[in-house]
């Protein structure tokens, strides 16, 4: 083999090592749950959203990447006071995503530390302006989802940096220990007061039925003794007239008078001994004697 040859292969070597050097230094891929970014001496010269392979100029182009994804932050519990002065302790955390690739990468720097310390900053100023704005126990019945979005309406100044804060959520909500049984013993306190109100408003309603019934039967009863005696009253004197009707005359008063007589007398035999002793002058003997 010559020299010439030699040299030609040489050199087609080096030119397929250069080619795929700069082929390997132009092509790269951006994949779906991310933005790729071309940089030219720093600067972003494109934003890419969609997945594939692309190129760049090589050694001259950059390409930086960024996560579309939702991330989470789990921030550190923080110690706020309330409105009445009350110390809390609140666990959050927080979930965000890049909206805008290349404002993050020029205010951040494509950094998610950078972020979440933005994050942290902005959450918690909100925590603390909304805790500090509420009493304890407006606090306590708003925790849930009230409370977080109160929180979430509170939180500004992150569109500035690319992002955006989708959800921030609280974990516990909870007393320094130093202080929980005193307040937890407040609020038994507290409902305890609520059951007697409630228990002598039922009883005071409950009386007022009770005096209330009393008071309707007291009259049923008194116009039913009434009733009673109105009746009564009329049926001894229908009573009495068919009596003077019976004897009305001096016959039938003798006769009534006799019969009375003699259901007296029937009435004084008792016993085994049947004999009536009667002095002339008593009623019976006159009738027998009349007779």
């Amino acid at each position: 083999m010559s020299m010439k040859k030699k040299m030609s292969g040489i050199f087609g070597v080096i030119v397929l090592v250069v080619a795929l050097v700069v082929l390997a230094n132009s092509a790269f891929i951006i994949k779906e749950n991310q933005y790729g970014l071309v940089r030219q001496f720093g600067r972003i010269e494109r934003v890419l959203s969609d997945s594939g392979l692309y190129f760049k100029v090589p050694f001259i182009q950059e390409k930086d990447t960024v996560s579309k994804e939702l991330l989470l932050y789990d921030i550190a519990k923080s110690d706020v006071i309330t409105q009445d002065k009350k110390s809390m302790i609140v666990d959050s955390f927080v979930l965000w995503r890049v909206t805008d690739p290349k404002v993050f990468a020029q205010t951040l720097n494509t950094s998610s530390q950078n972020a979440e310390g933005r994050i942290n900053v902005a959450v918690y100023n909100s925590i603390k302006n909304v805790i500090s704005s509420m009493t304890q126990a407006d606090i306590i019945a708003a925790r849930g989802r009230k409370l977080t979005n109160l929180i979430m309406e509170n939180v500004t100044g992150i569109n500035q940096y690319g992002i955006e804060i989708t959800t921030v959520e609280i974990k516990l909500l909870d007393l320094p220990e130093d202080n929980k049984n005193a307040v937890f013993e407040r609020m038994i306190s507290e409902r305890e007061n609520i059951a007697a109100t409630y228990t002598a408003e039922g009883n005071s309603d409950a009386q007022k039925i009770r005096n209330t019934t009393d008071k309707e039967t007291a009259l049923m009863l008194s116009e039913a003794n009434k009733n009673a005696e109105i009746l009564k009253a009329e049926g001894e004197a229908e009573y009495m007239r068919e009596i003077a009707d019976a004897y009305d005359g001096d016959m039938k008063a003798d006769f009534y008078s006799f019969t009375r007589s003699l259901d007296a007398l029937k009435n004084s035999i008792k016993g085994g001994n049947k004999t009536v002793i009667l002095d002339k002058d008593s009623p019976i003997t006159q009738i027998f004697y009349n007779r």
